[in-house]
């Protein structure tokens, strides 16, 4: 609770400075802290600096930044300052009245539920919190029953987990849609139909090294609209929670500019 109320102050204060003007933001720290400058930034034409600095850093990895030495992401920074920016993709969320932005991975089973559970953790540090957190959920994880209505065209299905992604990975370095384009126009629905225990054991190590994409129960689907709707499961954006399904998802070409 402590860091959920001091991460709430940080934005208030972020958005504040942000109200004043700037010509540029930048942010040190994970993912958290990239969902906090992209939600600011987005659509606005003020260039976002990222110095990776947490436990994920899957943005930093998407953009070719450095992602494991905050030294060493500050140099990258300052010789991007002297170029211009460049623009990305973006997704939006629209759950209930509310709205929030993402330039990496929404997730919304069973990678959600190890998110869930890794942001409950204290130890280890570093990516290792995942895996850990993986592990654990494997004893008692399910497929859930999905309704996703892509781009107009709706289906109930059940699966192991669903994403939607506008980057490559999520957790730490899990490439799990690895031909992801964060300039393409498009989303990656990641879809893993239902698989015993050991079969999703089997699937997960190859997930880290982008070698699951053949496995004959992953499915990539390109979208521009996605709506997500199932009982029991809370998504999350780029690591941060976001609430109960249902959502929807759009993609919106160019949003955020980058100082890369």
């Amino acid at each position: 609770m402590l860091r959920e109320a001091n991460f709430e102050l940080l934005r208030r204060e972020a958005e504040s400075a942000f109200a004043h003007g700037t010509d540029g933001l930048i942010v040190v720290g994970g993912d958290g802290m990239v969902s906090l400058g992209v939600n600011l930034v987005a659509q606005t034409g003020v260039p976002l600096g990222v110095v990776a600095a947490g436990t994920g850093n899957d943005l930093a990895r998407g953009l070719g930044l450095p992602h494991d030495d905050p030294a060493e992401a500050t140099e990258a920074l300052l010789a991007a300052l002297a170029r211009p920016p460049v623009a990305i993709d973006a997704g939006v969320i629209r759950h209930g009245e509310l709205r929030t932005w993402f330039a990496s991975v929404v997730s919304a089973g069973f990678d959600a539920l190890v998110n869930e559970r890794a942001n409950r953790m204290s130890r280890p540090r570093g990516a290792s919190r995942y895996t850990i957190a993986l592990v654990r959920e494997l004893a008692t994880f399910r497929p859930r029953t999905y309704t996703l209505t892509i781009d107009g065209v709706t289906r109930t299905q059940r699966a192991m987990l669903v994403s939607v992604a506008n980057n490559s990975s999520l957790g730490g370095g899990m490439r799990i849609v690895p031909h992801a384009d964060l300039t393409d126009g498009l989303l990656d629905v990641f879809i893993v139909h239902p698989l015993s225990r050991a079969g999703l054991i089997a699937v997960f190590p190859k997930v880290f090294a982008g070698r699951h994409t053949d496995h004959p129960a992953v499915e990539f689907v390109h979208a521009k609209h996605v709506r997500i709707e199932a009982d029991d499961i809370i998504a999350y954006a780029d690591g941060e929670r976001i609430g109960p399904l249902p959502i929807d998802i759009d993609i919106v070409p160019g949003a955020v500019s980058i100082f890369r």
